[in-house]
């Protein structure tokens, strides 16, 4: 079929913004519009949810937000694909269903199951399916479509795949569909949200409209929002997106491997951005599976720690913390949040963060965070905590490995009950043993500098992956590429960001992009729901890099990149 698929998307994470459903339906014109509601956090949550009622294990939010826009939808011909049905695309379907009876509606609902895998020793174990799922169910005539953990981006190219009848074989339109697909899927950090620029957006960043993808049948396809909402759509916003938890260029996925360093931006008018080039080669035989395991039980209390001898001070705490409760699973943390001569009490002091993780809730808990409290009159002048003593709370950890795709029963329940098996791909690659990182470009001519901030000349994009971090950089201009590929090396980094230092960091190049990606292994430990870090998902990592004072060429200008240089 010809013609432009329009997919909007309403929804990044569980928890996003609760109108963004009906603001889509009611802007303009869409053919599909997606909700993304699952992350690694988000499984174990749901997990946790299924323990207390096996018939939960859903994303409870959509079905609130779908009361409101089911009927709009249905009356406008726009179908509904989303992965809210989490570990329980089944109930979420019958929920539908019901919530249909109840308004009086008739909807054909479809889902998509066999993700989940049986692990007795796991709270949850999914493997990311694709999208072929998805486009047997629209084939079928489903006006919502619920899957369990697949691929984000399948999201958006299972309804091309349907609209375009793209075979297995049709790896470049895949690999386009599924960079048009991992744009929209965090929802408005395409469209200016989270966006280190976020000053010259035309309204300052208040309130960025949610993306729209218009994907045509060779799989480019062109960025987009609905008029008059807020944010922007440009080669940059675009660029941020991209970056945005991703490793080497190579982006695996169940049905392509996409070459991120193939992909081309190039500006179509106001607030539009075409992507294109994008190639493909055949996926693994294998599927990433995600696996959420209870860790423990975790606490944290904060001392507050003013004026003078802030060393001496936490060491004190530190030696009465560890003779009340023990040394094991503790883990101290000093923000030096004080100023010198400061002229109030909160510029002038410190944070100390205690953190417990334990096996034994009882010593995590009360005997913790009660023993914390003990110490308000018996240690250091004018101790004092911003917490109260409380119960500490469970913790997971996230794991990842791969099971063979022929081993998983990736299954469509169309809307009469039917039950269609998804065959596996027929040609897949192997993966390589491990990724091969880019070595820094061409050594920067020596010249005039100057003292600045790094985020004069560069954005950046950061976020986790399991208990990795990845940190995204891109220069504005041409000129500042070619410095920043000589510059910005493994070692300049961990010298910019110390905690990175003692930790494989592998470094990929995306020229076209005018962009470097750094995969960062094990920054956030055994994952975002265990990590005691301040920023325990990174996505302040890049926003720290861009602070750093560091000697700037003289000859590269701040601000905005030039019109013709926004082609890329």
């Amino acid at each position: 079929m010809t013609g432009v698929l329009r997919v909007g998307n309403a929804s990044g994470f569980y928890g996003d913004r609760s109108t963004a459903w009906r603001e889509m339906l009611d802007g303009g014109e869409l053919d599909v519009l997606t909700g993304d509601y699952l992350a690694e956090l988000t499984m174990l949550i749901l997990g946790r949810d299924r323990l207390r009622d096996p018939g939960l294990g859903y994303a409870k939010t959509f079905l609130r937000q779908l009361e409101g826009c089911l009927g709009a939808a249905l009356d406008r011909g726009v179908r509904i694909v989303t992965n809210a049905g989490g570990l329980n695309p089944a109930g979420l379907a019958a929920a539908i269903g019901a919530l249909a009876d109840r308004l009086g509606l008739t909807v054909r609902v479809a889902h998509v199951e066999g993700d989940t895998l049986a692990r007795p020793d796991a709270l949850t174990a999914n493997a990311y399916l694709g999208a072929f799922g998805i486009a047997a169910c629209l084939d079928a005539g489903a006006d919502v479509v619920v899957t369990g953990r697949v691929t984000d981006a399948s999201l958006a190219v299972g309804p091309a795949i349907a609209r375009f009848g793209w075979r297995r074989d049709d790896l470049d339109a895949l690999a386009g569909a599924t960079v048009a697909g991992h744009l929209i899927e965090c929802g408005a950090q395409v469209t200016g949200g989270n966006f280190s620029f976020f000053t010259e957006l035309p309204d300052g960043g208040h309130q960025p409209g949610f993306p729209i993808a218009e994907i045509h049948p060779d799989g480019s396809s062109v960025l987009t929002k609905h008029p008059g909402t807020g944010g922007a759509v440009t080669v940059e916003t675009v660029t941020a997106q991209l970056l945005y938890e991703v490793g080497g260029p190579d982006y695996l996925g169940p049905d392509v491997v996409t070459r991120l360093d193939t992909v081309r931006l190039h500006p179509d008018g106001p607030d539009r951005v075409r992507v294109h080039g994008v190639r493909g080669t055949p996926p693994p035989a294998t599927l990433k599976v995600g696996v959420n395991n209870l860790g423990g039980f975790r606490n944290t209390m904060t001392f507050v720690l003013c004026g003078l001898d802030i060393p001496a001070k936490a060491a004190l705490v530190r030696g009465q913390v560890e003779a009340a409760v023990g040394a094991d699973g503790l883990e101290f943390t000093l923000a030096r949040t004080d100023h010198v001569d400061a002229v109030d009490t909160e510029t002038a002091s410190a944070l100390l963060h205690v953190h417990l993780r334990d096996g034994d809730r009882a010593r995590a808990g009360r005997a913790f965070s009660a023993a914390a409290v003990e110490l308000a009159l018996a240690s250091y002048p004018g101790c004092t905590l911003t917490t109260l003593p409380g119960d500490a709370t469970p913790y997971g950890v996230f794991t990842a490995d791969a099971v063979p795709q022929a081993d998983v029963p990736h299954v469509a329940v169309l809307p009469d009950g039917t039950r269609l098996s998804i065959p596996p791909p027929e040609t897949v690659a192997p993966v390589l043993a491990g990724p091969t990182p880019v070595a820094a470009g061409p050594i920067p001519v020596a010249g005039p500098t100057r003292r600045g901030p790094l985020g004069e000349l560069v954005g950046a994009r950061s976020g986790d992956k399991g208990g990795d971090a990845n940190l995204g950089v891109w220069a504005r201009t041409d000129a500042t590429w070619e410095w920043l590929r000589g510059w910005l090396t493994v070692d300049r980094l961990t010298g910019l960001l110390p905690d990175t230092a003692a930790l494989t960091v592998e470094r990929y190049e995306l020229p076209h992009l005018r962009a470097v990606n750094f995969v960062i292994r094990g920054l956030l430990g055994p994952g975002v729901a265990a990590s005691t870090r301040f920023d325990p998902q990174a996505k302040a990592l890049g926003e720290l890099l861009r602070s750093r004072i560091v000697d700037l060429p003289a000859a590269l200008a701040a601000g905005p990149p030039a019109a013709g240089e926004a082609d890329r």
